[in-house]
């Protein structure tokens, strides 16, 4: 077996979009797969296709993400990878309409829930090396009107590989950073948005977004790169984005 087809790669939020994506790039670049997210419907379909492995989990579960990690030690040994994309963004409220209900979920949903998993990965990815890979957001790296709870919650899981990065120096272990800006995943607008037409918008006028297979390409190219590359933080735009346009609409 070569160095690539012999590792395994756990995605979460795997059920659509970005995720998704990432497993059908990963083995198709021979490595074997582990996909997790809430929808069980939609990782049996993926399974189908890809013939990756699956569970279900809900990273908000601390016996869901126990439930997890066991899974995938026991079943594959050569684990090497985790690539945390599961997260998502509700509503646009602008700071003085705040949900503070909505900033838990989106709080449990991108931090608390990489967390979770990522610390169960630390100490076996020590011992034996291995890559924990952060799918952020542009919304880590700047901010926009109506996105104060997502980008505070995207701000905040940035700090995890970040500090990781310091934590972990002189181990085995790479910390990767992508973080796309405009990305045409309806679902994740929709989820944000709650109508169809509202999620369509976001795209209006931008000739060609990103798309979950463009952002999946970047990942799986940083997990083959030689062990002795880091890519410490990557920032993926369509070309119709800069800094502070369309930041609004980014995801």
């Amino acid at each position: 077996m070569s160095e690539t087809a012999a590792r395994h790669a756990l995605v979460t939020g795997a059920s659509t979009g970005i995720g998704e994506e990432t497993v059908r790039a990963l083995v198709g670049a021979g490595w074997t797969v582990t996909a997790s997210a809430r929808r069980e419907e939609r990782l049996e379909a993926l399974a189908g296709e890809t013939g990756c492995d699956f569970l279900r989990a809900d990273l908000t579960s601390d016996d869901d993400v126990s439930a997890l990690v066991s899974h995938v030690t026991s079943r594959f040994p050569h684990v090497s990878a985790l690539v945390n994309v599961a997260g998502g963004a509700l509503g646009v409220d602008r700071i003085a309409d705040a949900s503070v209900e909505r900033w838990q979920q989106m709080y449990e949903m991108n931090v608390l829930g990489t967390l979770r998993l990522t610390k169960s990965f630390v100490p076996l990815f020590t011992e034996q090396g291995g890559d924990l890979v952060f799918v952020t957001s542009t919304a880590a790296h700047d901010t926009y009107p109506g996105g104060g709870g997502y980008v505070a919650a995207k701000h905040a899981e940035r700090m995890i590989p970040l500090t990781l990065r310091q934590e972990l120096l002189g181990t085995p272990v790479r910390v990767i950073e992508i973080a796309p800006g405009l990305v045409k995943t309806p679902e994740f607008s929709l989820n944000r948005l709650g109508s169809q037409e509202a999620a369509e918008g976001v795209y209006a006028g931008v000739a060609e977004p990103l798309v979950g297979a463009d952002v999946a390409e970047a990942i799986a190219w940083t997990l083959n790169l030689p062990r002795h590359m880091n890519i410490d933080s990557m920032i993926i735009r369509p070309v119709a984005q800069a800094t502070s346009t369309l930041i609004h609409r980014e995801g």
